[in-house]
Order: C-alpha cells, then structure tokens, then sequence
C-alpha cells in the first residue's frame, strides 16, 4: 500500500498531496503530527471522532510571508488566485545542488512553476538532502510572470540555511510557496493546478489539497 489517497476518477484530476497518516515526519523539532481517536462507535458511542495536532508546515503546504518575516503577511492573505490556474511541472530530478536558471525550461512560463526535484511522495523519515531553489531561479521566474512556485521538496531553501534567501526572494517578488507536494508519479509538462490551504487564520503556513491535470496545450493560460 502506498499509503496516499487515490487519483480523482473524474476529469483527469490527479492527487499530488502528501497523504497524512499519524505520525508523518515533520522538520526536526516541529510539533510532531498525530491523529487520534476521541469516541469510537465499538466502544459504545454514537458516532466516531478525532483529533489531530502538529505543526502547520505538514506535509503539502502553504508558506505565508510572515513565516520568514515578522512584518509579513499571514496565510490568510495569500490570494487563492495565484494557486488556481495553469502551471508546468519541470523534472530536475537528474541534477544536484540547488536548481540554477539554467534547469528552466524555455520561456514563457504559466503562472505557476512546481519542480520534481526527485522526493518520494511518502517519507519514511524527514529527508537529510534536497534539492534547493537558487535565489536567482526565483528571480528569473517572478520576471518571467510566475505567481507560485511549487516543490516536492520540505523547502526552496538548504536545510541547514538560516539566511533563508529563496523564501525571502518569493516573497519580496509577490511568489506564493507551496512545499511538500506529491509529484513523484508525475510527468513533466503542462498542467492544470488547484491547490487550496486551510482556511487558518494568523499562522505561517497552512496544510493544503493539491491536485493538477493535463492541460491542454491550446488552452489560454490563466
């Protein structure tokens, strides 16, 4: 079992979330995520019921400006258009280091850009290598348009980077985040991208649903 949710049947949606079982690694010293049962109906209640706790960067998530800056905005304010529309998912699993200009496909680009960096879509523990986003890749693509990038990856920064320069450069060029995403079953190309955070209110991230399907090609971008 691969423990993640099944691809929509319907209109070629496809799931590129995370699945979230109990327990599901989390960066190191963030609140672990559990799922536990409160009422259950072969003890005697009426209805099953859970709880769940952990941090709000789990799994496919939204990172907010105010994640990296006290004066930033909360997730809250993100604009749902900018993670609603098309998008290209670009392969860069082959590489190392952080992605450089030079990984980009040829422009123009759709307002959206999600890398697979080469991430499984389940981890058994948090990953100890990544492949980062150069601050310059960033910066090519908000001058190219792009509202939202997106990673397979935990980050767009190193784990072991403090400066958190790729953060600070998508949020200085009005890019959205989007970290944690399931695209290990994917094929590069165009797509079509909905992918909607929890409704939080006052934090740094929020989890989120994402799902893409083909695009066609003669389609207006949006």
């Amino acid at each position: 079992m691969s423990g993640r949710a099944s691809d929509p049947p319907d209109a070629g949606w496809r799931d590129a979330t995370r699945a979230l079982p109990s327990g599901h690694p989390v960066w190191p010293g963030d609140a672990p995520f559990a799922l536990r049962p409160t009422a259950r109906i072969p003890d005697g209640s009426s209805v099953n019921l859970s709880s769940l706790s952990g941090s709000v960067h789990l799994g496919t998530h939204l990172d907010a400006p105010w994640h990296v800056r006290e004066d930033g905005a909360p997730v809250e304010s993100v604009p749902l258009e900018a993670m609603i529309g098309d998008a290209v998912l670009v392969d860069v699993a082959a590489g190392r280091g952080a992605i450089g200009p030079d990984e980009l496909p040829a422009g123009p680009w759709p307002p959206r850009v999600l890398f697979r960096t080469g991430q499984p879509d389940r981890w058994a523990a948090f990953p100890t290598e990544i492949r980062p986003i150069a601050p310059d890749t960033v910066a090519r693509l908000a001058d190219g348009g792009v509202r939202l990038i997106g990673t397979d990856a935990p980050s767009v920064d190193p784990l072991d980077d403090a400066t958190l320069r790729a953060h600070h450069a998508c949020f200085g060029a009005g890019v959205a985040i989007v970290e944690g995403l399931a695209l290990e079953r994917l094929s590069a190309g165009p797509y079509e991208l909905i992918c909607l955070p929890l409704a939080l209110v006052g934090t740094d991230a929020a989890p989120a649903r994402a799902v893409v399907r083909p695009r066609d090609a003669d389609r207006r971008r949006t």
